[in-house]
């Protein structure tokens, strides 16, 4: 069985173990997610599965998706999965994979996009601890201070300061699923998952 789930955040909240500890959890909508394709080497180069997830307005898609997926449906999120040691799941095209592929227990790692936090200072951004507060010093408790030596008359490539902060594509590993239900198509994952709520998440077995 393939255990690639596409899934929107909903929430976090806490989850209470057999032995009484309260964990903090992210309550994930996951799937059902469709396989629209499947890429092989003999055709595209690479091995990979290609599901769909979420619908949209026919507008709304362009002209090729449209003639690929017309029997299928239109979907919102369109992604790849491609095995991490090579081969491909048995599935077959307008298969649907559903939150039953996960088990409580299992280890799995997640994907999505941080909050965008737009420009900030090298203290937020890059956690730098600023220069003294007293002593004479007039302007400078949030400053970068020295950014190169004199020598190289260049500022070098990769020094940390100020710009956009967030945004990025992050990747949890070593989470594990707490609950499933399957009625109503949602994961209880422990811990944090990056983003705000309604980001994408790719929700995928560990190592795999």
């Amino acid at each position: 069985m393939m255990k690639y789930l596409l899934a929107t955040k909903e929430e976090m909240t806490q989850y209470f173990a057999e032995d009484g500890k309260c964990v903090a959890a992210t309550l994930l909508s996951a799937g059902p997610v469709t396989v629209t394709d499947i890429r092989t080497k003999e055709r595209d180069g690479y091995e990979a599965v290609q599901v769909g997830f979420g619908t949209q307005l026919p507008k709304r898609v362009n002209k090729p998706q449209q003639g690929a997926l017309k029997e299928l449906g239109y979907f919102r999120h369109v992604r790849e999965y491609r095995p991490k040691h090579g081969g491909i799941p048995e599935v077959k095209v307008g298969d649907k994979v559903t939150v039953d592929a996960f088990a409580p227990g299992d280890d799995i790692s997640v994907t999505g996009t941080s909050k965008g936090k737009g420009f900030q200072g090298v203290v937020k951004r890059h956690g730098f601890h600023g220069g003294p507060r007293t002593h004479g010093q007039k302007h400078s408790e949030r400053e970068p201070g020295s950014i190169g030596s004199t020598g190289q008359q260049r500022v070098s490539p990769g020094t940390r300061m100020a710009g956009r902060m967030g945004g990025d594509t992050v990747t949890v590993r070593g989470l594990k699923v707490l609950a499933v239900d399957s009625i109503n198509n949602l994961l209880l994952v422990s811990g944090a998952i990056p983003g705000r709520r309604g980001t994408l998440i790719e929700v995928k077995a560990l190592n795999s």
